[in-house]
């Protein structure tokens, strides 16, 4: 999976981060108006993705049907995250997208089996 890829789907993403087998990517489209520091972009997919994708996790694994991804609103952008079986992926979207059509418009990757 390559977070260059994500760019190519749509004109409003504008953050991907890719969390693998321990190893961060992260890639942002230039010139971003309102972009988060890479230390705080850092610390958002080592700590706040893998804590909030394991609560929704572990309560949608009790009787919710698991769990797809996860929407975020922040003032300055929406953020998705994928549970993969060996991480996850985030990407941010511009704030007028609509991130649950641009979930479904967009290939998936695969879901964290549990």
């Amino acid at each position: 999976m390559q977070a260059d890829a994500f760019f190519q789907i749509s004109k409003v993403v504008r953050y991907v981060a890719l969390y693998l087998d321990g190893q961060l990517t992260l890639r942002e489209r230039p010139g971003l108006a309102n972009a988060s520091a890479s230390e705080s972009d850092k610390y958002e997919e080592l700590i706040v993705s893998p804590g909030v994708l394991t609560l929704v996790r572990q309560r949608g694994n009790i009787d919710c049907g698991g769990v797809e991804f996860v929407v975020i609103r922040y003032g300055n952008f929406w953020q998705t995250v994928w549970p993969l079986k060996n991480g996850h992926v985030s990407v941010g979207l511009e704030p007028p997208a609509d991130p649950l059509d641009h979930a479904k418009a967009k290939p998936r990757p695969t879901p964290q089996i549990s």
